[in-house]
């Protein structure tokens, strides 16, 4: 039964992936249009936003707590698999 060892830490492995994606990273307030990822000046010129970047690869703004945009591209699979592994490393 040894054969699928590495299938069932793969699945366990994306199973606790899969939640630390929906974890945010870091929340960023402000009324600034020049962030490097930030490809939407227009929105920040009525106030300020909020872009909630998450594990999983994507920012999102809001406004208001109403969905602006989002920003960059989910990570899926065996690349969010990868980039939790790393995450937990350090």
């Amino acid at each position: 039964m040894t054969q699928y060892d590495d299938r069932v830490q793969y699945q366990r492995d994306l199973i606790a992936a899969e939640e630390w994606a929906e974890t945010p990273k870091y929340i960023h307030i402000h009324s600034i249009s020049s962030n490097h990822y930030d490809t939407r000046p227009q929105d920040t010129k009525e106030g300020t936003v909020t872009d909630t970047a998450y594990n999983s690869g994507i920012i999102v703004r809001t406004r208001n707590g109403k969905h602006i945009h989002t920003f960059g591209t989910k990570l899926k699979g065996a690349e969010l698999v990868d980039a939790y592994i790393k995450g937990l490393q350090g």
